[in-house]
């Protein structure tokens, strides 16, 4: 993108899951004729009127001043603006975001289908400036200038984490395998769901398939034709990206590191960690030394 005043508005003949990557643009409102459904956490700051999404089976509404963020995979469809000002859009693959040390209900609430906004009004005048440096920055991406805004945005949505006050919920499930995102979502948005809440437990085709009552074959290959992945490849890239933040972050050994991650053997933890990564966990710690707990926002 040469242009970083060019405006951005949603293709509806886009196909369903194709990524956006790290971006952060300028996103013109209007009404979306079918929902958009992409693996990356999507950040939306206005800065005037509203828009309103429906985001799985409800309808909330992005102010004007406020940061807000959801799980693009459920299936978000603006139907209503009441300004036609553009807008800053930034998209986060989700492999990026689950590296980031944040409060597990802050992690859990947007793995639902929650859309979480900055309750600090304050705050706006910062965002905007953040936003302009990062629409400059990622106008002509460079792997120099990616690492920064990633940090920058870590640091943004870890202080929005660690104020924001997510509702327990009476009789939580968040260590068993039960329970199901809420309604609305399709049967393969669910799937997604609750992979992104229990990989890190054993998980097998069967025990998903049965959360959404459809064989296994068929869930699989419903599963792939949407997201364009096997269930066990989502499973893996959730697992490798939280041995990836644990290896930057903790002191644990690989050892400990990859049962935490939900990898029953070393040997299956190292080849997915290499195909996935492009090197060994030893290694992928070693470059990235200096940046672990005392580097993080």
């Amino acid at each position: 993108m040469s242009n970083i005043t060019q405006l951005h508005s949603f293709d509806p003949s886009r196909r369903d899951f194709s990524p956006y990557g790290l971006t952060c643009v300028n996103w013109q409102a209007s009404l979306m004729p079918r929902p958009d459904h992409h693996n990356e956490i999507e950040i939306n700051f206005l800065t005037a009127g509203s828009v309103t999404y429906l985001l799985g089976n409800k309808k909330v509404v992005v102010n004007a001043g406020k940061l807000s963020l959801f799980w693009a995979a459920i299936p978000h469809q603006i139907v209503d603006f009441t300004d036609e000002k553009p807008y800053f859009v930034a998209t986060i693959p989700l492999h990026n975001f689950l590296q980031w040390r944040l409060p597990e209900e802050f992690v859990q609430a947007l793995m639902q289908g929650n859309l979480l906004c900055e309750p600090d009004e304050r705050r706006a005048a910062a965002d905007v400036n953040l936003f302009q440096q990062w629409l400059a920055d990622l106008a002509q991406p460079t792997r120099e200038i990616t690492r920064p805004v990633l940090l920058e945005i870590q640091a943004r949505i870890t202080r929005l984490a660690l104020h924001y006050h997510v509702e327990k919920r009476v009789g939580s499930t968040r260590n068993h395998l039960t329970g199901l995102p809420e309604a609305g979502l399709s049967k393969v948005e669910q799937m997604a769901c609750f992979i992104a809440q229990h990989y890190t437990q054993k998980l097998t085709t069967q025990q998903i398939a049965d959360i959404v009552n459809l064989h296994p074959s068929y869930a699989m290959s419903l599963f792939q034709k949407t997201f364009g992945s096997t269930l066990i490849s989502f499973i893996t890239q959730h697992r490798v990206a939280h041995a990836q933040r644990l290896l930057t972050t903790s002191d644990k050994t690989v050892t400990e590191i990859a049962l935490q991650s939900g990898f029953s053997s070393m040997s299956r933890f190292n080849e997915a960690f290499h195909q996935i990564s492009g090197c060994s966990p030893r290694e992928y710690r070693k470059a990235h030394d200096g940046w672990g707990d005392d580097q993080q926002p």
